[in-house]
């Protein structure tokens, strides 16, 4: 993997760590400068700002960030798949100006819009007349994505909320559940190692998997050259991160050779309301090698 963009000390690491969270520039209701403030509230000494396929709120942070004296990875949460199913996998300590992550934001730019025209089309059908162009004013410079169209059918009156909207027509299975062929996983992982990051696999339980579907996504993902899991993501019981740890260890040793799959940990932040997602509430269990130790001097 190329030389890594960002080295961190020991303070860098010493408060609450967040490799996992959304501004504005995605599907996240607070701006880059006011997330970044959140974090700082929070004691979070080391972040990542990692939008959905796009690094278009890094700048915003930095700055921020420079300010609030946190230390802030440039990162992104790019759109996969595996199979038929669509993963996610989070790019840690990228170059955002890399020709690769360039190319990798540009075709996943050309396919969201693809799918926010046909989601549109199809709420159109269905008696919501104006949703893309309510989805986009919402989305702003930012990427759009299903929460936009959820966030407009409340605004405009259609639904009492986006659970509902999600429930009805967005969610999966639904009318606005529109298919996109996302890059495969390994083409995905190698767009984030030839930009300089770490390619972590973001949320494993969130997938709806089966526990021997999950260790075959597990051995694929280490196999493509994936170098980190978040073994903690948002609000988790313990018995959720033991599960992710016994898998990683089941894959680890049916692998004769290759590095160890390493351990991450985000939020998944992405509004104020959802305690379960709060910046810098989440830690690493004891006895795991941390992500960051690719980057510590």
């Amino acid at each position: 993997m190329p030389l890594s963009q960002r080295l961190l000390t020991a303070e860098a690491v010493a408060g609450q760590v967040d490799l996992h969270c959304h501004s504005s520039a995605s599907d996240g209701i607070l701006s880059p400068e006011a997330l970044v403030s959140r974090a700082k509230l929070a004691g979070v000494t080391l972040l990542a700002l990692t939008d959905h396929d796009t690094v278009a709120g890094f700048a915003a942070a930095q700055a921020a960030a420079d300010q609030e004296n946190i230390v802030l990875l440039p990162g992104i949460e790019l759109t996969a798949r595996w199979g038929r199913q669509v993963v996610h996998i989070v790019g840690l300590n990228i170059d955002p100006a890399s020709a690769a992550m360039g190319v990798a934001i540009d075709t996943r730019d050309q396919l969201r819009d693809q799918r926010a025209r046909e989601i549109a089309a199809r709420l159109e059908k269905r008696g919501f007349v104006g949703a893309l162009e309510g989805a986009r004013r919402l989305a702003g410079a930012g990427v759009i994505g299903r929460p936009h169209f959820a966030r407009w059918l409340v605004e405009a009156g259609h639904l009492p909320d986006e659970g509902k909207a999600f429930k009805r027509y967005l969610g999966s299975g639904k009318a606005g559940d529109v298919a996109v062929a996302w890059p495969d996983m390994a083409d995905t992982i190698g767009s984030i190692h030839a930009a300089g990051g770490a390619a972590v696999l973001a949320h494993p339980l969130k997938y709806g998997l089966t526990r021997m579907r999950l260790q075959s996504l597990l051995g694929e993902f280490h196999g493509a050259g994936g170098d980190a899991v978040e073994v903690v993501c948002g609000q988790q019981n313990p018995v959720q991160t033991r599960e992710i740890l016994a898998l990683l260890e089941r894959v680890g040793a049916v692998r004769e050779k290759g590095k160890p799959l390493l351990a991450s940990l985000g939020s998944d932040f992405h509004q104020p309301d959802q305690p379960w997602r709060e910046l810098g509430s989440v830690r690493l269990p004891e006895g795991v090698e941390p992500v960051w130790a690719l980057w510590r001097t």
